[in-house]
């Protein structure tokens, strides 16, 4: 409505739109067949779209209820109504700028997680060491728009920690581990060290990138995939890794159910279960975890989806106590769509646990 009509500016302001629009479909589809730069321009362009346009959405609505306070009491002022047209212009430059900032300071969030410390008591009697230091980066997804500059900095501090064992709480990877191959992010990946191993999970988006491949990808370059399996650390703590919640929909075997998985360990012994995605925490609470790490949620990655995530999920994001298990969901490392956050910061966790 801000664009003059019977002007140039409405024909170019038509194909900017529909360019930047389209740009994430575009590039999504065609990633596996045009060259790399293309496609990632595409899809840098697409997922900035997709952050602006929510804050241009909620700024729409704003406005739309002003114009409807105003159809009901007219009470614009007169430097409104005396040039109309050029109210909407100046509306629509002050909204572009708002966006502009969201978008930037937005940017610099991504671009800098944090380091969170959680420490733990599990009431159980170890051999052996009775403390377990883990590093957990959950939702890196690696790919088009999450490269080697920011994997090199999630790396830098999951190392920080010094953990004894690393944990890669699903989405790993984005959605074409094409891209991980041509950068070589994989040789990256052997850069995380730890005495008892790095383990990882799938999540939903290794289903998209193609689970079996992406899996594959992952064990060749170091990280030991948990799929619905069991693993003992120093002889006394047990990870129990599930499939991501995704194999019943795009796999031929779905997911074991979680009474099989917890039937192969020694109950009296700390049990630390690895779940991607948040759901029916009260199932790691009758089956005897100790300890749920999951992913997925983001915290809704941009405010104020946080607060759908908060009623989709018991927990959206950090510590809660689930009867005797205690969770702690991870807001993520990387970002999907939009590289942005708000609202929320990215984060590598350092779970301390103490046994007695």
């Amino acid at each position: 409505q801000a664009v003059p009509v019977h002007t140039i500016y409405r024909p170019i302001y038509l194909i900017v739109f529909l360019f930047v629009s389209l740009s994430f479909i575009g590039g999504r589809v065609l990633e596996r067949y045009w060259p790399d730069g293309v496609i990632n321009a595409l899809v840098w362009v697409g997922s900035c779209w997709l952050g602006a346009m929510l804050y241009f959405f909620l700024i729409i609505f704003f406005l739309d209820l002003i114009r409807l306070s105003n159809a009901i009491v007219h009470w614009y002022p007169a430097f409104i109504t005396n040039d109309y047209p050029k109210a909407k212009q100046i509306a629509a430059l002050i909204s572009v700028g708002i966006v502009f900032v969201i978008l930037v300071a937005a940017r610099i969030n991504a671009m800098n997680p944090r380091l969170h410390t959680v420490e733990l008591t599990v009431p159980k009697v170890v051999e052996g060491p009775k403390t377990l230091n883990i590093a957990v980066a959950s939702d890196i997804h690696l790919g088009a728009i999450i490269g080697r500059e920011r994997l090199a900095n999630i790396i830098r501090l999951i190392q920080s920690v010094h953990p004894d064992v690393v944990i890669l709480a699903g989405d790993i990877v984005d959605e074409d581990i094409g891209q991980l191959i041509r950068e070589n992010q994989g040789e990256m990946l052997r850069e995380i060290k730890a005495p008892l191993g790095v383990y990882g999970i799938t999540g939903n988006h290794e289903y998209f990138a193609g689970v079996e491949k992406a899996c594959e990808y992952l064990t060749a370059h170091g990280i030991t995939m948990l799929r619905d399996s069991v693993v003992k650390l120093n002889g006394s703590v047990y990870l129990v890794g599930r499939e991501d919640r995704s194999a019943r929909y795009r796999g031929t075997h779905g997911r074991k159910p979680l009474g099989e998985l917890m039937a192969q360990v020694d109950k009296r012994l700390p049990i630390i279960l690895l779940d991607h995605q948040p759901f029916d925490l009260e199932q790691a609470d009758s089956n005897g975890a100790d300890i749920q790490i999951s992913g997925h949620t983001h915290n809704g990655q941009l405010w104020p989806l946080n607060y759908i995530t908060e009623r989709v999920y018991e927990v959206s994001k950090g510590y809660k106590k689930v009867g005797n298990t205690q969770v702690y969901v991870s807001t993520g490392a990387g970002t999907w769509g939009p590289p942005m956050r708000t609202g929320n910061r990215p984060e590598v966790v350092n779970i301390r646990v103490t046994f007695q």
